[in-house]
């Protein structure tokens, strides 16, 4: 944030602090790929100027993802949830969302899922799934709605197994049985 001082610009703070800072070894979520491990933080030489990155390596896939610094909050990189927030996304799970069997065609509701998908927000995540999967229960998803299920499903349970320290069998029981009690209206 700038500010203007009787004709000086003075810079408030710094415009750096707001940045995510990330340490070796810590957790974080790369929206669309899900968590990740940074391995190292490292300096490279690109057009003549020196800048670091961390090294993120998704645990699920071992896929490894560079990301400048400076950058984490543009791509949308965070930290995982906590623990404490867990009742919140499984009270999200639970609540139908109003216009949800609406006759919307499938490319819009994959549009909109996927754009959901790419925000890297878990409780973003959390509502694809509670919509898809409720959809599948009244009608065929298509292809790319299955696939979107299957991915929200995925990126869902690794957060919330990081989050509770619990395997990917215990998380999708409790989602399972969260499903099986009525859902409340939003």
């Amino acid at each position: 944030m700038v500010k203007k001082i009787s004709n000086a610009i003075v810079k408030e703070e710094s415009e750096e602090a707001s940045i995510k800072v990330f340490h070796v070894g810590d957790l974080a979520v790369y929206p669309a790929h899900g968590v990740g491990k940074i391995e190292s933080i490292e300096s490279r030489t690109i057009n003549g100027e020196k800048h670091d990155f961390y090294i993120l390596k998704i645990l699920e896939n071992g896929m490894v993802i560079m990301i400048p610094t400076w950058n984490v909050d543009s791509v949308g990189l965070r930290n995982t949830i906590a623990a404490t927030q867990v009742p919140e996304i499984y009270d999200l799970l639970k609540t139908k969302k109003d216009d949800l069997f609406d006759n919307q065609t499938w490319n819009r509701r994959y549009k909109e899922y996927m754009d959901k998908l790419k925000t890297g927000c878990l409780f973003d995540v959390a509502e694809v799934f509670r919509d898809l999967f409720l959809l599948k229960l009244i009608k065929d998803l298509s292809f790319g709605e299955r696939k979107l299920l299957d991915t929200a499903k995925g990126l869902l349970i690794r957060e919330l197994c990081t989050a509770k320290n619990l395997d990917e069998e215990t998380i999708w029981a409790e989602i399972e049985a969260l499903f099986d009690q009525p859902i409340t209206e939003a």
